[in-house]
């Protein structure tokens, strides 16, 4: 690369070079880096490109520093001279004007200064936001509330009942994999973690009288999704004929033109398919002539999406109240999936705010040796920027309206996102780390929430530091928390960071029974994709690991029983500030919720539980499970 380009590229945040979880140094290539830029909008092709981009940015700038995060209440100051005239736009409306570099006080929010042509954003957050005390809850996966014998998807009434009563066990949360909507009309796509937009919930676990077909121990989403949405249909047709508008017309009118936006993609997925890349070209741009025309041809069709959102938000904020009711201290804890489809609600809406023709990956490691493609959308960092960071914080908003406490998927992400071009190998582009901190703490601020940052994989130097110092919690997982190279060895649960939240595993890795018995090495050398060699090898190593956690908690060694409750009072001790416990290690399942790399060879997020939200309640393991949470004063 020429140097121009090198330095245009560092400037659009392109990582040179890293380090993969072999050890392995990758170097960017300058195929990769020319990619990345053209992914975040600028072709690039030559030295003398790269210099007039730079020269332009540079222009913009005129000195002043693109964001820059202050606390509430005090002065802060800004390169600017003395006697430069500069406006503040605050985000309640309000403006202020002044002269100089040092600036007044200023209220929590995102705010913008202009000075001239140029403007910067004022990130007024709290430096911290404060750590919970010691508690504890319970994550399940909602569609497989619903058991066998029953059928159907869990949905948010499902969700209310367990919350309320899990309370009275003395849990201050109840944890749910995402409930961002998603491709209704494609079900053979469903998984949570691929969402068509994070700004608007999931009708598929609204609450309606359908025809269910029991008796099937796996969720059919390919039949399931059209009954739910076809008891929707005539749960309308009933609002339609006898409801009361007033709250509709009302939500209608606070939600506005965005709301329209996307109950019009949803209208126009039912004609067209679930993907806006694949409809009528004219249609692909929501500002278009033809999309105003189509929206009032399928006027019906579009008030009844938003129909869908409106009663989303009332179900889901009504579990909410519930968990409240039954004296959780912090009610539903929502996830934030890492990105979105890029050809989702989300991307049509807000085309600027993503980066296009590259992907939201994994570098290589041992288990994927061209690293992985995650097929979901990047925040374009630079539109992120400009845009005064407003598609952060009103995706954080959404989650905030119901969630006590939010767990912010693969946050490694916000600073520095594996991105996978096409055509070319990935790297990783630097993300503005503390402004995007400063937005997740002015948002969780104004809800009172506690997030917690998934931190799990090729960490960056650094990260842990600047999430504990924003008061968000890390993950430690106990089944990651080993130390020893030779032999397995599990690091004392005391020795655990406060600012963290500790449970056994995730939705993404075994059961407790599950790891035990090796059971996810069994299957992933019947699917293939690993040897006779690595698999041997990785049960020779879980025996050791069983073997070593259960010297550590006093439990039968390899080969016995498992005694759930001894890993739950090693989770209970942990300095950790909270606990999460899986339902599935209570009831003792077996089979994770998820197994990565798979696709179709795996049932992964149809898998049912065997009791529904009373049995789950009345059931005496969860008592054992809340009496050694009590026991370690959570």
């Amino acid at each position: 690369m020429t140097d121009a380009f090198t330095e245009l590229a560092a400037s659009f945040g392109v990582v040179p070079q890293f380090v993969d979880l072999t050890g392995t140094t990758r170097t960017t290539s300058p195929d990769t880096a020319r990619a990345l830029i053209a992914a975040m909008g600028h072709r690039v092709e030559s030295a003398t490109e790269a210099q007039e981009l730079a020269r332009h940015i540079a222009a913009q700038a005129q000195g002043l520093p693109r964001w820059q995060v202050c606390q509430p209440g005090k002065p802060a100051t800004l390169p600017l001279p003395e006697d430069a005239d500069w406006q503040i736009t605050c985000e309640d409306g309000r403006g202020i004007e002044g002269r100089g570099p040092v600036l007044p006080p200023l209220p929590m929010g995102r705010h913008v200064l202009r000075n001239g042509a140029a403007q910067t954003t004022l990130l007024v957050a709290p430096a911290r936001l404060p750590l919970p005390p010691r508690l504890w809850g319970l994550i399940v996966p909602l569609a497989g509330l619903r058991t066998s014998a029953r059928g159907g998807i869990g949905d948010y009434c499902d969700l209310g009942a367990l919350a309320r009563g899990l309370g009275g066990h003395g849990a201050a949360f109840l944890g749910i994999n995402p409930v961002h909507a998603g491709f209704g009309c494609d079900p053979a796509g469903f998984s949570p973690y691929t969402p068509s937009h994070r700004r608007r919930l999931s009708p598929l676990h609204l609450h309606a009288e359908e025809t269910t077909l029991p008796g099937r121990p796996l969720i059919d989403f390919g039949t399931e999704i059209p009954a739910r949405l076809s008891a929707l249909e005539e749960a309308y047709a009933d609002f339609v004929e006898n409801g009361d508008c007033a709250a509709f017309e009302a939500y209608l009118l606070r939600d506005g033109a965005s709301l329209q936006t996307f109950a019009t993609h949803q209208a126009l997925s039912e004609r067209h398919g679930a993907y806006w890349n694949l409809w009528p070209e004219d249609l692909q741009d929501p500002g278009s002539t033809a999309v105003r025309q189509a929206a009032q041809e399928l006027a019906p069709r579009v008030r009844f999406h938003a129909w869908l959102q409106w009663r989303a938000e009332d179900q889901l904020g009504a579990a909410a109240q519930a968990a409240r009711d039954g004296g959780m201290a912090l009610g539903l804890y929502l996830d934030l999936a890492v990105g979105t489809h890029p050809h989702g609600a989300e991307t049509w809406e807000d085309r600027s705010s993503f980066a296009f023709g590259a992907a939201l990956g994994a570098p290589p490691d041992a288990f994927s040796k061209d690293g992985q493609n995650w097929q979901l959308a990047p925040f374009n960092p630079q539109a992120l920027i400009d845009g005064h960071f407003a598609a952060l914080a009103e995706t954080l908003r959404c989650q905030f309206r119901s969630a006590g406490m939010l767990r912010i998927d693969h946050i490694l992400g916000f600073d520095r996102a594996f991105w996978v071009p096409d055509g070319a190998p990935g790297a990783y582009v630097q993300m503005p780390l503390d402004a995007m901190l400063a937005v997740v703490r002015i948002e969780a601020a104004r809800a009172g929430a506690v997030v917690v940052g998934e931190d799990l994989g090729n960490i960056p130097d650094g990260l842990q530091k600047a999430l504990a110092a924003s008061g968000i919690l890390g993950c430690r997982l106990t089944i990651f928390e080993q130390n020893g190279r030779k032999s397995p060895r599990f690091r004392s649960p005391r020795a655990y960071a406060q600012a963290s939240i500790a449970s056994f595993s995730t939705h993404d890795l075994p059961t407790w029974d599950g790891w035990r018995q090796g059971h996810e090495i069994t299957l992933r050398h019947t699917l293939g994709s690993i040897d006779d060699a690595t698999a041997e090898a990785a049960r020779a190593w879980r025996a050791g690991e069983v073997a070593a956690l259960d010297r550590d908690t006093g439990g039968p060694g390899a080969g016995s029983p498992a005694d759930v409750s001894r890993m739950h009072d090693h989770l209970g001790r942990s300095a950790s500030r909270v606990a999460a416990l899986q339902i599935e290690n209570i009831l003792g399942i077996r089979d994770q919720p998820n197994l990565p790399g798979t696709v179709t060879e795996y049932p992964n997020w149809r898998q049912r539980l065997p009791a529904g939200p009373d049995a789950i309640l009345q059931d005496p393991r969860l008592a054992d499970a809340a009496a050694v949470m009590k026991r370690h004063g959570r």
